[in-house]
């Protein structure tokens, strides 16, 4: 997934470029509107996180601009501007979020990757799809270029969840929240297993690799590699 990042302020620019891109994302960072505008532009990204108090182009006026010219990637505003008025002009100029500075960065993490996962995985007719693997929720199957995996319920909530954040790095803990219902536990291995086995069913005879270990992070999902991931 790839980000863009339009902030003037020169240490939240990096606090945010670094921190976004230890989560698993691609991320560039521009230092001004008229740069951001020209890179939103002339560049595809999944999300644009845009600071409104920039030196030369407001952001109000670059998002307003980029919606002229048909550009629907995602906005997430984030300003110290925190009146109402604020930010229902955010959204009503085309943004898709808001965020007020000073922020916790978990907050904004969990509001990128909401963001990101209405369009994380192609939906068609109860179907998720990435590259060759196809999954048919109804009916709780999955395919990969055509050919049935055989997989237990648990095997499936696993990879309908990877599908579903296609792109993100899933820490172990929020796994085993989402498909055991239970507290990671560090000194447990089942994850790790559970990854193991679902890699060995919808990788190992297949190409490209889907399924990518992020080292001392979690697990992503994506038809491409990102750098750090295995």
């Amino acid at each position: 997934m790839r980000l863009l990042i339009v902030e003037d302020d020169r240490r939240t620019g990096d606090y945010l470029r670094q921190g976004l891109a230890e989560a698993g994302f691609t991320v560039m960072l521009a230092r001004n509107g008229l740069d951001g505008h020209h890179l939103a532009v002339s560049e595809t990204f999944d999300l644009v996180i845009m600071d409104v108090m920039l030196p030369d182009v407001d952001g109000w006026r670059v998002v307003r601009a980029l919606r002229d010219a048909g550009k629907q990637v995602p906005v997430l505003f984030l300003t110290a501007r925190d009146r109402v008025e604020d930010r229902v002009k955010g959204l009503e100029l085309g943004g898709d979020d808001y965020l007020v500075k000073p922020f916790a960065f978990a907050e904004l993490l969990a509001r990128v990757r909401t963001l990101l996962r209405r369009g994380a995985a192609p939906v068609m007719a109860d179907r998720l799809q990435v590259a060759d693997l196809c999954l048919d929720l109804p009916r709780r199957r999955a395919t990969r270029a055509g050919k049935r995996i055989a997989l237990s319920q648990k095997e499936f909530a696993l990879l309908e969840l990877l599908v579903r954040h296609q792109g993100e790095v899933l820490p172990r803990s929020l796994i085993a929240s989402q498909v055991w219902d239970m507290n990671f536990d560090s000194d447990s291995n089942v994850i790790d297993v559970a990854i193991r086995r679902l890699r060995a069913k919808i990788d190992d005879d297949f190409e490209p690799k889907l399924i990518h270990t992020v080292r001392g992070m979690g697990y992503r999902l994506d038809a491409e590699e990102a750098d750090g991931a295995g």
